[in-house]
């Protein structure tokens, strides 16, 4: 069996850079409303037939999904590739320190992990991370194509919103790095956020060289902090 590799970002680095919460800032980010969560739900799932849904996860929803899902599956993404290009001004980050999130852009392939949302009640089953995904409208859903070791799936999937404020666009890995190495809000770090993610690709045998050279970037960033201390 392959050993895993050890990221040069760890847990202790972490907590030892962000000892204290952070307070919560209800301000920093205008959130949809219950309503227009609700609508939109309604209006996506209209392109969903009445059986099993399938929704695809590459960042936290690979390690935190939050959801009652009947199977996982690893599966792969074509046309769309993992980028830390999502602003974050609350939970992960605040106004003066904003973090950076995970999302879809364009271009590329991306492995993740494909939940199957068992009929029925699929809605009332999705809600939940719909609510926490699409919130900060930060993000589209969309219909996409996955290729997984059973078969070809269809199923749904967030991808960033370019139209929205919170998109960063194609920043350097550097620039990307000092963000995520110095972000915090009151639901943790993107350091954090970031390392859960490596680590949960590194079970799966995804390697995502992307994510791999950003989490050591970001430990010679907490590094640097420790030692001018």
């Amino acid at each position: 069996m392959k050993q895993r590799r050890q990221p040069s970002l760890t847990r202790a680095m972490i907590s030892a850079r962000f000892p204290d919460s952070v307070k919560d800032d209800p301000g920093a980010h205008k959130q949809l409303t219950e309503e227009e969560l609700s609508a939109w739900l309604d209006r996506i799932l209209l392109e969903h037939d009445e059986g099993d849904l399938w929704l695809f996860g590459y960042g936290s929803l690979m390690w935190k999904p939050d959801l009652d899902f009947a199977e996982s599956r690893p599966a792969l993404l074509k046309g769309w590739h993992r980028r830390f290009c999502l602003w974050q001004w609350r939970w992960r980050g605040s106004r003066h320190h904003p973090g950076l999130m995970l999302a879809l852009d364009r271009g590329g392939a991306c492995r993740g992990v494909a939940y199957r949302i068992a009929a029925p009640r699929v809605r009332e089953k999705v809600a939940k991370v719909w609510e926490r995904e699409m919130g900060g409208n930060g993000y589209r859903p969309r219909w996409v194509n996955l290729t997984t070791m059973q078969g070809a799936l269809r199923g749904l999937t967030f991808v960033v919103n370019h139209e929205g404020g919170r998109y960063a666009g194609r920043i350097s890995d550097e620039i990307a790095a000092d963000h995520i190495a110095s972000a915090c809000g009151e639901a943790g770090t993107s350091a954090e956020y970031l390392l859960e993610t490596v680590l949960r690709c590194e079970e799966l045998g995804i390697h995502d060289p992307f994510l791999w050279r950003l989490q050591e970037l970001v430990a010679e960033r907490m590094r640097t902090v420790d030692e001018t201390r």
